[in-house]
């Protein structure tokens, strides 16, 4: 009885020990405190959480999409693809400041000089189309990486048909 009555006792002070102090004893205790707490009536009112900063790869990321695919071998934008191109014209349109370098890939299959310029043909493509509808081409550049940097490792079909593609980055 004697030994349960002591570790009960052990357990409780452990406890307590280990509980936090109530709000009211941290905010008057400490030198110089005031006694008061202040907190930012917009932190706390406004509940907007705050986004990703305009014209920065995030923002692309979030609102438009960084990228489209292509079908096997070919480097004219699919159908349903073109609403990404047109949303990232819009995007460019909204803010001025920003340039953009669009990527081409390529799946693995093919020799490494074909894949090299079949990604310069998409991402040629997309710009082409981004100057069609309006964007000023001395804020895009294109660049080709062929089967250089696959977005998915694997040599199946899903696996190429997400590294058929172009990738737009935010200067």
């Amino acid at each position: 009885m004697r030994f349960s009555l002591v570790t009960t006792f052990a357990a409780a002070m452990l406890l307590a020990a280990c509980s936090t102090p109530s709000e009211e004893a941290s905010t008057t205790s400490g030198s110089g405190s005031s006694g008061s707490t202040t907190t930012s009536s917009s932190d706390t009112q406004s509940g907007a959480i705050p986004g990703p900063a305009a014209g920065t790869q995030e923002e692309l990321t979030v609102e438009v999409g960084d990228r489209i695919f292509f079908d096997y071998d070919q480097y004219n934008i699919r159908a349903d693809q073109r609403g990404t191109v047109e949303a990232l014209a819009a995007w460019l349109d909204s803010n001025p400041a920003a340039t953009l370098t669009v990527e081409g890939h390529a799946d693995e299959r093919g020799t490494r000089e074909y894949n090299l310029a079949l990604g310069e043909r998409r991402a040629n493509s997309v710009r082409d189309y981004l100057i069609a509808l309006g964007t000023n081409p001395g804020r895009l550049s294109v660049v080709s990486f062929g089967e250089e940097r696959p977005a998915v490792l694997g040599s199946n079909d899903s696996a190429w048909a997400q590294n058929r593609r172009s990738a737009f980055v935010v200067n």
